[in-house]
């Protein structure tokens, strides 16, 4: 028999969590896995050594803000050099699709925080419409969600109350779109806007809609303004009554999480959650302000913010969410300060943390980010990281943030950190049980049933790495270096990492979930 490419002698490690690593060669045709067993005899035009290395399935990130930076830019390969072979778009709810342009730019303003200053149409009718934008333009797969940020703003615009019967039709007929065309999830950012404003009602009637269709419900879960104990339980409610399965993005285990997880195994929940294992957040300064002078328009935002009172009101809020000021400038509409601590731009500026952030997120539009530090100490953050990497409910999720000047590590570094600090340093998982939480186990829950193993049949997602030399070298400072030990990556078959060089293939595709 001839295949396209063998893959020979590595160590497979097959995605499911269950078998032990055996060495085998791998065939492939076109895209497919043809083959698994002793090819050495067989024909083919290329064939990859994998003596000494480990092949997996590629990785699934379900967390990520690159679907625009795929299309090109200083990060395009950024994911794909940690070994992340799919993307799921709409991370947090944010999309701009089938919005109006006028709606469509406002959301755009409101989320370039997390996508830097690319420059994107901006009018998409239909979800197609936006999906066949990716077409021969990506190098990783991307597979779609049900963007809520976009579906709410289209029915009802930027109003922070409960939606009308109307209304949650006008969200179903959109989120049935969304469906139709594909998406996996519902997902949702219930800390942005205007997510935020979605009361029990809404997200029960729309997980509903997504049950129907065997997709499951996602979100950033209503930290700010309900709290985190609170949060929890609304998603547990929401599971129990739409019937669906939920999933909680970038979580830790700590000790009042890991009583929430014990009630939820004791009451047998379908819930997963996926976790990034850094001690530090990113996010906009924006989200720290009182809710109530974070809804309306971005413009309706800004103006507001140029009261006395709600800056009076404000600065306290600040203070306390910001602590001594170590949050770190990734990004911003001007350039200023990036790289820097907040506390030392504050002193430039001759303020205090709060007032500098408050100011510096009206100077700026509200166009800034920060990486955002835990507020407990380093030793704790240690203890939770280890509790969070074995826990049976978490995979890995970067929540990475691409196409700025100063990204958290984790953007570069997430995927490769797992194999290199908690499989070979820290021995915390094993090897089959790291790469099943980054590629079986969130293909498993997002309904990718092609990806995220070895066997024959399936998709031709592929990534060879050498487990001695596998880690991150992305750091606070130097955020954007390369990691290293990730030596080929295929996606469909087509070596877009060869010898740990990017190649510049483009053969990603955007995937569709069916019932």
């Amino acid at each position: 028999m001839t295949f396209d490419t063998i893959i020979s002698g590595g160590s497979i490690v097959d995605g499911t969590g269950k078998r032990d690593p055996y060495v085998a060669d791998i065939g492939i045709q076109s895209d497919k896995i043809t083959e698994i067993g002793d090819l050495e005899k067989a024909d083919t035009s290329c064939r990859i050594s994998a003596d000494g290395l480990v092949v997996c399935p590629g990785f699934v990130d379900v967390h990520v803000h690159s679907e625009i930076s795929l299309l090109g830019g200083r990060d395009q390969y950024a994911t794909l050099m940690q070994g992340v072979t799919t993307h799921l778009a709409a991370p947090d709810g944010f999309g701009w699709a089938p919005l109006a342009p006028k709606l469509a730019q406002e959301l755009w303003h409101y989320t370039q925080f997390a996508y830097g200053d690319d420059e994107v149409p901006l009018n998409w009718q239909t979800p197609d419409e936006y999906l066949n934008m990716f077409n021969g333009r990506i190098p990783a797969n991307l597979y779609p969600q049900v963007p809520h940020c976009a579906v709410r703003l289209g029915a009802m615009g930027w109003d922070a109350r409960p939606a009308t019967t109307d209304e949650l039709k006008a969200m179903e007929r959109t989120t049935r779109d969304w469906l139709d065309a594909g998406a996996c999830c519902l997902c949702l950012g219930l800390d942005y806007q205007p997510s935020a404003n979605a009361d029990l009602n809404e997200l029960v009637y729309l997980s509903k809609v997504a049950a129907s269709y065997d997709a499951i419900y996602a979100a950033h879960i209503r930290y700010q303004l309900i709290g985190r104990k609170a949060a929890w339980e609304e998603t547990i409610e929401i599971a129990k009554q739409a019937n669906i399965p939920i999933h909680v993005s970038h979580e830790r285990v700590d000790d009042e999480v890991a009583e929430i997880l014990t009630e939820v195994d004791r009451e047998n929940i379908d819930l997963t959650f996926e976790s990034y294992l850094y001690p530090a957040g990113m996010t906009h300064l924006a989200m720290l302000l009182p809710m109530k002078y974070q809804t309306g328009t971005p413009e309706d935002m800004l103006q507001n913010l140029e009261n006395p009172d709600v800056r009076e009101q404000s600065l306290p809020y600040l203070r306390e969410k910001l602590g001594e000021g170590n949050q770190i400038i990734g990004y911003n509409n001007s350039g200023r300060y990036i790289g820097m601590l907040l506390f030392q731009a504050a002193e430039a500026e001759g303020k205090t943390n709060e007032e500098f952030a408050y100011d510096f997120i009206r100077q700026e539009a509200a166009i800034e980010t920060f990486i955002m530090p835990w507020g407990t100490p380093p030793e704790a953050n240690e203890r939770i990281l280890d509790r969070t990497a074995r826990h049976p409910r978490m995979m890995i999720a970067s929540d990475g943030v691409y196409n700025i000047p100063h990204p958290h590590p984790r953007s570069y570094g997430c995927f490769v950190q797992y194999l290199g600090k908690y499989v070979r340093d820290k021995q915390i998982v094993s090897l089959k049980e790291a790469v099943y939480k980054m590629s079986g186990f969130p293909a498993e829950r997002f309904r990718l049933t092609d990806r995220g193993r070895i066997a024959e049949g399936l998709a031709a997602d592929i990534v060879i790495f050498d487990p001695d030399t596998v880690a991150d070298q992305s750091t606070w400072f130097e955020p954007v270096n390369p990691p290293i030990g990730i030596n080929w990556v295929l996606v469909n078959g087509i070596p877009v990492i060869e010898n740990s060089n990017v190649t510049d293939k483009l053969p990603g595709r955007v995937l569709r979930h069916t019932r």
